[in-house]
């Protein structure tokens, strides 16, 4: 029987993506977290281009739904930050922590999305730039292109496409091998460069927070926020509202704006990192889609990662796991659980990692180490027992 994340027309592995693309160049380091190119723009032989393309996904649909009950336009906000971080942490991971172009794909409904929205969402960019300017992070927008075109996109879509030049001496090529101690730098909580508290969402798994969290109400009154073709006993299926009030750590916000929390960065964490660390990093890995089996994509066949001192499940997802019912194996496919990026280093750097991201506020610990094994595999300890995931 295929999983609920199934029948939402998603797919937490992108198996039928990873097929359709076996075949093309994995460009000059297959290892790396993003593709490396040659320096295409510049011509220079020890240089290289990153260049990373993606989206908020889904959650632009929970957003949309929000806005249009609450009038809250600073929820968009929060979508160009998790559009611009997928991106951006991204090519952090192979070492491009600075001086990126950006470039934004947004394509509306104009009949579902108002002007007010749109200058919402390029403000936003600016916001996350001049933001991002303050920890040392250069980001320059370019500028984009915004279309109009109901017919294919039911509410709205948006996407920014980024580009860096780097020396190759500096590009960070996933070395990860036995006797590597893995460090997890939170998810949740609040940065030092956040306004408000984090709940530790990302940009993957909102098709199946935001149905299997909220109430069938929001299917009636908002039809184009979902695919008409997917089963309705699984379309908004909780018993949440999204201004229902909840106090998390402290802080009391709602339903919505807890499970809509911008997706981290990590670049100012990252830009100290290698700064301090560098050479003793064999390996980031950001987990996003296929959360904490990300890294099997990035492990040679005889390494097996072992996560077993993850962080405690933080309030948002034990509150997702809790109206989904969904298995633990299947909650640590598809959601991060608690920490979204993951640096793998000797014993010796762990403290630095540690103490670096703590500087900023961000939790962190070591969550696992790396073994030798038969068969390229990352085993999870969960609140229930030891899952392990294959390529």
């Amino acid at each position: 029987m295929s999983s609920k994340y199934e029948q939402r027309g998603v797919s937490a592995t992108k198996s039928e993506v990873h097929q359709a693309i076996a075949g093309l160049d994995k460009g000059l380091y297959p290892k790396a977290f993003c593709k490396v190119l040659p320096d295409v723009a510049g011509g220079d032989a020890e240089w290289c281009n990153v260049m990373h393309a993606d989206t908020a996904g889904t959650k632009t649909s929970l957003a949309y739904v929000y806005w249009r009950e609450t009038g809250d336009l600073s929820v968009w906000e929060g979508i160009v930050q998790d559009s611009l971080v997928m991106n951006l942490d991204d090519m952090g991971c192979v070492g491009a922590v600075d001086n990126i172009l950006i470039s934004s794909t947004i394509g509306r409904n104009k009949n579902c999305i108002p002007g007010e929205v749109l200058k919402t969402i390029i403000q936003g960019a600016e916001k996350f730039k001049d933001r991002m300017a303050d920890q040392g992070v250069g980001l320059h927008l370019t500028g984009g292109e915004t279309a109009d075109v109901g017919d294919i996109v039911r509410t709205i879509d948006v996407g920014y496409t980024t580009f860096a030049r780097l020396r190759r001496d500096q590009v960070i090529v996933n070395d990860i091998r036995p006797g590597n101690v893995i460090v997890g730098l939170a998810s949740y909580g609040q940065a030092t460069y956040e306004d408000a508290y984090n709940g530790g969402m990302g940009s993957n798994g909102l098709t199946s927070a935001r149905h299997d969290v909220f109430k069938h109400e929001y299917a009636d009154k908002y039809p184009e926020s979902f695919d008409p073709a997917v089963p309705r006993e699984v379309i908004y299926a909780g018993s949440r509202s999204l201004t229902e009030k909840i106090t998390v750590e402290g802080t009391e916000t709602t339903v919505g704006k807890l499970v809509l929390s911008p997706t981290r960065t990590y670049l100012p964490v990252l830009k100290r990192m290698l700064q301090e660390v560098g050479p003793g990093i064999s390996g980031l890995i950001h987990c996003s889609g296929g959360a904490q089996t990300k890294v099997v994509k990035f492990i040679e066949d005889d390494v097996r990662v072992v996560k077993d001192n993850l962080f405690p499940v933080p309030p948002l997802f034990e509150l997702i796991r809790q109206e989904s019912q969904t298995d633990w194996r299947e909650m640590y496919q598809v959601f991060n659980m608690g920490h979204r990026l993951e640096a793998y280093v000797g014993e010796r750097d762990a403290q630095t990692v540690i103490d670096i991201a703590r500087s900023f506020n961000i939790d962190a610990r070591i969550v696992g180490r790396v073994e030798a094994g038969s068969r390229a595999a990352v085993r999870v300890t969960t609140p229930e027992g030891v899952e392990e995931y294959f390529e």
